[in-house]
């Protein structure tokens, strides 16, 4: 039997830190399914079918990593693809204190869901998709951050912007 692990997240828009959290991620699975959630609530930059696309990218073809979107209660979207464990990241101690509510949440739901806490690699321990979006809305260079694919199309969200303009 495969061991599968479900690494799910709104991934608007893809960075390093997530892709080197997925490769972690398959030295301890068989098959990792990154299930980018829809989540309209967030109000994503990118349509859900630009951040799969993007993702998809980024990775490169793997035969053990499957990426889709989700729209479900993250156990039933488990169940269905017989997963055993769940990845999140953990960049910071902050982060630690959301994740492990929703740990905890989803193990009341379903007490078969295991999550793995994983950090990133340090190089990549401060990013977030927020802080990428914020830098290149001001033409910010992320292009040590996120895949080549993913600055062309932050480019063509945000246009040239002017790096800085000066108060008088």
């Amino acid at each position: 039997m495969k061991r599968i692990a479900v690494y799910p997240g709104t991934f608007d828009p893809v960075t390093y830190g997530h892709v080197d959290l997925t490769e972690r991620s398959l030295r301890m699975f068989d098959k990792v399914i990154i299930a980018i959630a829809a989540n309209p609530k967030k109000a994503p930059l990118f349509t859900l079918e630009e951040r799969i696309d993007m993702f998809r990218r980024a990775i490169g073809k793997k035969h053990n990593v499957e990426i889709e979107g989700f729209d479900c209660l993250l156990v039933d979207y488990m169940k269905r693809k017989r997963a055993v464990g769940l990845i999140r990241g953990l960049r910071a101690v902050s982060d630690f204190e959301y994740e492990l509510q929703m740990a905890l949440m989803n193990r009341r739901l379903d007490s078969s869901v295991e999550t793995v806490f994983l950090m990133p690699s340090e190089e990549y321990s401060f990013i977030t998709s927020t802080i990428v979006k914020e830098a290149a809305s001001y033409g910010g260079d992320v292009s040590s951050l996120v895949p080549k694919t993913v600055v062309e199309k932050l480019k063509r969200k945000f246009g040239n912007k002017q790096k800085c303009s000066a108060g008088s």
